[in-house]
């Protein structure tokens, strides 16, 4: 029987998969319950040593007997820190030393409690990984809780071998031991692009030898994506490949994702057995969510090194490396695929959602500005990059962007947004011209890019101003404060007249859409830069024109 300690047996249950075989044990009764398991667990054997500076030596000494990672475990309070020198040893030797530590739970640290110091990290800078578990209540708790140790125990094979530290809080009652069996853990296999080329080959046979094929491509550089074209070309005949404008650099109409995602609703039908996700965030919050509720056989991640992003909360695979790279390879294992019938499902929906989106007129807002500027774009042909402010902006850009877009999605903050466009522009002045759309708390929170001596002539912003942070009209329950507008929409009734007359900027602005056609003709045509289009909506038609446009789904 083992521990009921639900993140002691997701531990131990990973140790086993992950073929972790020799653990060295010190005394103690907060860590009870952990050396419990070890020793009741037939696959590993344990060494009970009582001081625990000689036990991180001893299991030290044991990884270098046969390279294999080796476990000491501790209990809490000090224990900990004798485990330092060893610690710092075995990273300057890269021995695969996995340091389990059993703490208290968070709420007395610091209390005066017996055996209690702040043990997380507490052997940083010595160890590549830190994790501490939580002590699971909930289905998204145990995910986090096994991502942790798949994290700490991929970590310890990195660079020939790195020590890590796992620190387990562990509540009272201590010493149950009723569960008959370790739990069926998910194991998530780590490999290296870099060194391992030929298991990557490999991966990819596997992936294609699936039913149901998705490639979903996060957000790439253009340099990546313009590189990887024609891999992207011969994935896309084999698989659904999902890619929004952040990592998309042909010039053609942004793929319906979040249109066909509300069309098909729970239709299993559309889920993929086989998934790889390939680059950095994605904007859709339909497509995560959708994506968290498939039931992959095989679902991989590609990294970069030292990450680990498990996103959609199945991942199996992850691969650390140069997006590129793992593209070419899936590219290349696609001779001789047959194009699945989940192809054709899947571009028959994309199909029916863009005829939608063609015909769908939308109310003066927001989103008929965002519109009518991508129209405009390509009636003048427009030869330009693209740059959206986060939120409502870059959303709106993804239903009816042409081209790639720059945005600022590793942290996605409304900061910022302005003066990555202003950077660009300046580098690029002489060669093209920039755009930048972007809404009013983000332009106004970041005016001081205006603020510039080197502000270049190759700039124009479409700034949408509906007085507020519109995206807050568009979170269900919300309606309900009565401080929405007031405190957390920031509601303001300001304008970037004055700021455009303070900066030399040519101002223009829309309250109609008989305005907004001659104000973007300016916008386009304007022999004299910066320009500034101002477009003035109301939030509530904002947030109705994008019910609207989803209700034709």
């Amino acid at each position: 029987m083992y521990s009921n300690k639900e993140n002691v047996n997701i531990l131990t249950a990973l140790l086993v998969k992950k073929k972790i075989t020799k653990a060295v044990v010190c005394p103690g009764s907060r860590n009870s319950p952990i050396v419990h398991n070890l020793c009741a667990c037939p696959d590993i054997e344990c060494y009970p040593v009582t001081d625990e500076r000689s036990a991180g030596f001893v299991a030290l000494g044991m990884t270098l007997a046969d390279n294999e990672p080796v476990v000491v475990c501790v209990t809490s309070g000090s224990a900990l820190l004798n485990l330092a020198p060893a610690a710092a040893e075995a990273f300057y030797q890269k021995r695969p030393l996995i340091i389990i530590s059993a703490d208290r739970p968070a709420q007395w640290i610091n209390q005066q409690d017996g055996q209690t110091l702040q043990q997380h990290r507490a052997l940083e800078p010595n160890v590549r990984k830190s994790v501490t578990l939580p002590e699971p209540h909930n289905e998204e708790e145990r995910w986090y809780c096994n991502r942790l140790v798949n994290e700490a125990l991929n970590a310890v094979r990195m660079n020939d071998g790195s020590p890590v530290h796992i620190n387990v809080p562990i509540s009272e009652p201590l010493f149950e031991y009723s569960v008959p069996q370790l739990p069926d853990e998910r194991n998530i296999f780590l490999m290296y692009a870099a060194t391992n080329e030929v298991c990557v080959y490999e991966m990819a046979a596997d992936f294609f030898r699936g039913k149901k094929l998705m490639v979903v491509l996060g957000q790439l550089t253009p340099e990546v994506v313009g590189n990887s074209l024609e891999a992207i070309e011969a994935l896309k005949k084999v698989a659904v490949v999902l890619q929004e404008k952040l990592a998309d650099d042909s010039i053609c109409p942004a793929q319906p994702i979040d249109e066909v995602l509300k069309m098909i609703g729970e239709d299993e039908t559309y889920r993929p057995d086989h998934l790889i996700y390939i680059g950095g965030t994605i904007v859709s919050k339909r497509l995560r969510q959708f994506l968290r509720k498939c039931e992959c056989k095989m679902s991989i991640v590609v990294n970069g090194i030292d990450e680990f992003c498990d996103t959609f909360m199945h991942t199996t695979d992850m691969i650390q490396g140069l997006p590129e790279d793992i593209i070419r390879i899936f590219a290349n294992e696609t001779e001789g695929v047959k194009k699945r019938d989940f192809v054709t499902l899947w571009g028959k929906a994309f199909d029916k959602a863009l005829a939608i989106r063609k015909t769908f007129k939308p109310r003066f807002s927001q989103m008929l500005a965002v519109k009518a500027f991508h129209e405009k774009m390509r009636e003048e042909a427009v030869d330009g990059e693209l740059f959206y402010g986060n939120s409502s902006a870059v959303r709106l850009g993804n239903i009816f962007s042409d081209q790639y877009i720059y945005v600022n999605r590793g942290v996605n903050g409304i900061e910022g947004s302005l003066s990555t466009a202003v950077g660009y522009a300046i580098a690029h002045q002489k060669e093209e011209d920039v755009y930048c759309v972007i809404g009013d708390l983000s332009f106004f929170y970041d005016q001081n890019a205006l603020w510039n001596e080197s502000l270049p002539p190759n700039l124009s912003i479409l700034l949408l101003n509906n007085g507020g942070g519109g995206i807050f009209h568009q979170l269900p329950g919300l309606e309900r404060s009565p401080y929405r507008d007031s405190a957390i929409a920031a509601q303001h009734t300001t304008s970037a007249e004055g700021i455009c007359q303070t900066h030399d900027i040519v101002y223009l602005s829309a309250c109609n859409e008989e305005e907004l056609d001659k104000s973007l003709d300016k916008l386009f045509n304007s022999e004299e830069g910066p320009v500034l289009l101002e477009v003035f909506t109301n939030a509530e038609e904002d947030t109705q024109a994008l019910k609207n446009y989803y209700q034709a789904f």
